[in-house]
């Protein structure tokens, strides 16, 4: 594959990442430096890290308590970790390194094939699981085309033969004089239950494609999905969105529906909150969306499984938000969780802008498969 990973190294000593450098340089990958542990942490906040070499022993925060913080995040808690240490090299230090959450325990002098070796296994596992992520959110794509068009056929379709016979009901009953008791009542009830179809389509079509989504934009769209959940879950929701929130591209107000969907979603069937708050914010040509909870928590287990009401899961949706030029953050703990999603704004009237995306993901697609030879 094509794809350049970002691989971190940190040591407190230049000259032992001159040589993690020119052992790994060969495989064409990203080589990221820091210095210690604290710089290490920095890096990934500020890079999209495949892999870490681990100094074990350096000062002020070693390679332990490096790992050790860096598994307290969600975010990064499926990062493969190489430790590498000179000295802490017993059982006992192996032991407390995998407890830690390393993969693997390299000794020093390093055998050069052998770490390349090492390293390669696991980068190519990661491109492997970037291109899962990858399928997933094609798939994901697929599905919403799908639903919008599910959505119309049972608003134009269906929506209008229930329409039409609950006009040949009221035709009927109102000649109801020729009926008899029996006829009548059940009539009645008829038309009582085609009502209550009716509202169950236009509620399973406003959940499969909204469309206030396409007629009115992602605003009105959002207002009545949390109405509705808020209603439907009694949950207490708070929106908070900016008033001057113009109309988007569609690729990118569809994604923010998604993302608003998904954690609600995951907040009724997992969270065990009473409260809920969205916040959608614009500014500095950034759209920042905003999903918070008073609950219980997000295990790293539901961080990777999909949500089945939503379809794309909490892990598509990242992948989902990087092809768009986005960033996702989730910070959780027991009294709650915040979702946060940063993307690029690109409005609906640029002309261009359903395209400029396109091609976007379609330049990330083709760096993130394999290629021919």
């Amino acid at each position: 594959m094509n794809q350049k990973l970002n691989i971190l190294m940190v040591d407190d000593h230049p000259a032992k990442l001159l040589s993690y450098e020119a052992i790994l340089s060969e495989l064409g990958d990203n080589l990221i430096r820091a210095n210690s542990g604290a710089e290490a942490l920095v890096q990934l906040f500020r890079t999209d890290i495949s892999l870490i070499l681990m100094d074990v022993s350096m000062p002020e925060m070693d390679g332990f308590e490096t790992t050790k913080r860096i598994r307290e995040h969600p975010q990064f808690q499926n990062i493969p970790i190489i430790f590498i240490s000179a000295f802490l090299m017993t059982d006992l230090d192996r032991l407390r390194g995998y407890r830690q959450g390393a993969v693997d325990y390299v000794s020093v002098p390093i055998v050069p094939d052998l770490l390349r070796a090492k390293v390669k296994v696991f980068t190519d596992l990661s491109r492997k699981t970037k291109e899962l992520d990858l399928l997933n959110v094609r798939l994901a794509m697929l599905q919403d085309e799908e639903r919008r068009r599910l959505a119309r056929e049972l608003h134009d379709n269906v929506g209008q033969l229930l329409v039409a016979i609950s006009l040949n009901n009221s035709l009927v009953e109102s000649n109801a004089q020729a009926l008899d008791a029996d006829a009548v009542t059940r009539l009645k009830d008829n038309q009582a239950m085609l009502g209550e179809v009716c509202t169950q389509i236009r509620t399973i079509s406003r959940i499969l494609h909204p469309p206030l989504l396409d007629e009115a934009g992602l605003a009105s769209a959002i207002r009545g999905y949390v109405e509705e959940f808020a209603e439907r879950s009694k949950i207490e929701t708070i929106l908070d969105i900016t008033p001057e929130l113009g109309r988007l591209s569609s690729e990118i107000e569809l994604s923010i529906f998604r993302i608003v969907q998904e954690c609600l979603s995951n907040i009724r069937r997992h969270a065990e909150s009473p409260t809920a708050a969205v916040r959608i914010q614009q500014a500095n040509g950034t759209i920042r969306v905003e999903v918070e909870d008073a609950g219980k928590g997000i295990t790293f287990e539901n961080l990777s499984t999909p949500m089945v009401e939503a379809g794309v899961g909490l892990r598509g949706i990242r992948e989902r938000v990087r092809l768009l030029g986005g960033t996702l953050h989730i910070q959780s703990k027991s009294s709650g969780t915040i979702v946060t999603a940063s993307l690029p704004v690109l409005l609906s009237n640029s002309g261009n802008a359903d395209e400029d995306i396109r091609t976007r993901m379609s330049v990330v697609a083709r760096n993130s498969s394999p290629t021919t030879q």
